[in-house]
C-alpha cells in the first residue's frame, strides 16, 4: 500500500488515537458494573421469589439459589505495526501500517444453592419473634407484619391458605390487628430487653395515654390477648398460649408457611383447577387486610405493565406495577428472607482468577 504525504499525515494520528487507547479501563466500569449487577441481582431475586410461590400452589418443589460472588475481568490487547521505505523516485516509496485490538469481558458468578441445613434454618425455621418484634420496632405496620408471619397471638388464630391446615382467622384476629394498629401509630407501643434469670427477655411497653380512644384501643388489646388490665409491661415469647397475664406469645410462621400462604390466593386458570392439577384459590375474607396479601395474577401472554413476572406451564403470572400494596409487600417478603439467616455461614467457595491480561 503506498500513501502520499497527507496519508502519512493520517496515519500518525491512528497512531497516537490507538496508543490513548491503552489506558487503563478499570475506574470507569466500577460505577456502571455496580448498578448494571444490582439491577440484575434484584430483578431476577424477583422473579425467583413469585416463581417458588407459584411452584408451592402447583404442589411443586421450591428452588432457591443464591448468587455467592460476582468477579468481573477487563482486558484490552492493542498491537500496531508499521513499515516505511522511501526509494528513488519517490512513487516507489512504501509505507505501512496496522494494527489489532481485542476487547475481553469475562464475568465468573458463581451461585450457591439452598440446600440441606441451610434450607431447613433458613426456610423451614418459624421466624424468631425477637425478629418479627424488631420490623415493628423500626416502622413497619404491624398488623401486616403480624398477618404475614404470625399463626397466633395468644391463641388468637390468624386465617392461613396453607393446604395441611386451612383455617380461617378467628373474630377476634382483624380486631386485634387493627388496635395494635392503633396503639403503633400512637405511638403508645415501644419494645426493650430486659435481663430475666441471665437471659435477654423481649418486652412490649404499652405507654399509657390520656386522649380516651387510645386507652380504649389498648385495653381492648389487653382483652383480646388475656391480659393483665393494670399492667403495661409483658414478656414475648414464642408459643401457642403463655403461661401468665404477663406474656404474650407468638406461634410464628416459618418462611415455607408464608409463601404457602401467599400461594393459596393467586389466581389461576380456570381449567387447570378442573383438571385437578391446583386446588381451587382461596376466596379472602374481606377487603384489605382480610384479602389476599399479594395479589398476583395469570395471563397467556406476558404482561406489558408487570412490576415482576415468570412463566410457568403455559400461563404468566405477574405482579401488577400499579398495584402498589402488592408490590410493597412482596417487596417487604424478601426483605423478611434476609432475617432468616441465622447460624455460621459455610464456607465461600474458592474461585481462582487469572491475574494476567
Amino acid at each position: 500500500m503506498r500513501f502520499n504525504g497527507s496519508i502519512t499525515h493520517a496515519a500518525m494520528v491512528v497512531l497516537l488515537a490507538l496508543l490513548v487507547s491503552c489506558a487503563p479501563i478499570g475506574p470507569p466500569t466500577i460505577a456502571r458494573d455496580r448498578f448494571d449487577y444490582t439491577t440484575a441481582i434484584a430483578d431476577s431475586w424477583k422473579r425467583q421469589m413469585l416463581l417458588n410461590i407459584v411452584k408451592i400452589r402447583y404442589g411443586d418443589a421450591p428452588i432457591f439459589l443464591d448468587v455467592a460472588s460476582i468477579i468481573n475481568q477487563y482486558s484490552l490487547e492493542t498491537e500496531l505495526r508499521g513499515t516505511f521505505g522511501w526509494s528513488s523516485p519517490p512513487y516507489l516509496s512504501r509505507q505501512e501500517i496496522g494494527g489489532t485490538g481485542r476487547y475481553y469481558d469475562r464475568p465468573t458468578v458463581t451461585y450457591n444453592p439452598l440446600t440441606g441445613e441451610k434450607f431447613a434454618r433458613n426456610l423451614m425455621t418459624p421466624v424468631a419473634p425477637a425478629s418479627i418484634m424488631s420490623l415493628v420496632e423500626g416502622g413497619y405496620p404491624i398488623d401486616y407484619v403480624f398477618r404475614m408471619l404470625v399463626h397466633s397471638v395468644n391463641g388468637v388464630y390468624n386465617q392461613f391458605g396453607g393446604s395441611a391446615r386451612m383455617r380461617r382467622a378467628d373474630p377476634e384476629f382483624y380486631t386485634l390487628l387493627e388496635k395494635l394498629r392503633h396503639n403503633q401509630a400512637s405511638g403508645t407501643v415501644s419494645l426493650r430487653v430486659k435481663k430475666a434469670e441471665g437471659q435477654n427477655a423481649l418486652i412490649m411497653v404499652f405507654r399509657k395515654r390520656a386522649e380516651p380512644e387510645v386507652e380504649a384501643a389498648g385495653a381492648m388489646t389487653r382483652r383480646i390477648l388475656g391480659l393483665n388490665e393494670d399492667a403495661d409491661e409483658f414478656r414475648v415469647v414464642y408459643g401457642s398460649a403463655p403461661v401468665g397475664d404477663d406474656e404474650i406469645a407468638l406461634l410464628t410462621r416459618s418462611i415455607i408457611e408464608v409463601l404457602s400462604d401467599i400461594s393459596s390466593t393467586i389466581e389461576v386458570p380456570a381449567e387447570h383447577v378442573a383438571e385437578k392439577r391446583v386446588p381451587p384459590t382461596l376466596e379472602p375474607e374481606g377487603e384489605g387486610i382480610k384479602g389476599a396479601m399479594i395479589r398476583i395474577h395469570h395471563a397467556r401472554q406476558r404482561p406489558d405493565d408487570a412490576f415482576t413476572a415468570v412463566p410457568y406451564r403455559d400461563s404468566w403470572f405477574y405482579i401488577d406495577d400499579r398495584d402498589y400494596p402488592s408490590k410493597k409487600l412482596f417487596s417487604f417478603l424478601m426483605f423478611v428472607m434476609t432475617l432468616t439467616e441465622t447460624g455460621g455461614k459455610e464456607g465461600a467457595p474458592i474461585v481462582t482468577i487469572s491475574a494476567g491480561g
